[in-house]
């Protein structure tokens, strides 16, 4: 399960990062973080801007929602979800992998 966090502007969205991968996609849960893998290279900030391009685009959320606040050179990321629910963020990602 992943491990969501609430947080004063809305959720904590731990993430495992995989950068340089054939795809981009969401991959499942991983001790407690969403993986995700992205084509970019993680160089000049190119995978965090892809990886909130795909979250964007698989939870259908607005970029201005996501913002990545630890771990930029790090596989290991928080995510910030603005102004969501907790519930609301479980079930998009729940689709989201449904559809994958």
């Amino acid at each position: 399960m992943i491990d969501l966090q609430p947080h004063d502007h809305g959720v904590l969205l731990p993430v495992r990062a995989l950068p340089g991968a054939k795809k981009n996609e969401l991959r499942g849960e991983q001790e407690g973080a969403l993986k995700v893998s992205v084509t970019a290279a993680p160089e000049d900030g190119k995978a965090n801007k892809a990886i909130v391009q795909l979250l964007s685009k698989q939870l259908k959320l607005r970029k201005s929602q996501l913002e990545i606040v630890s771990g930029l050179t790090s596989r290991q990321k928080k995510v910030l979800v603005a102004r969501i629910e907790m519930d609301e963020l479980r079930e998009k990602i729940a689709a989201a992998l449904q559809t994958g």
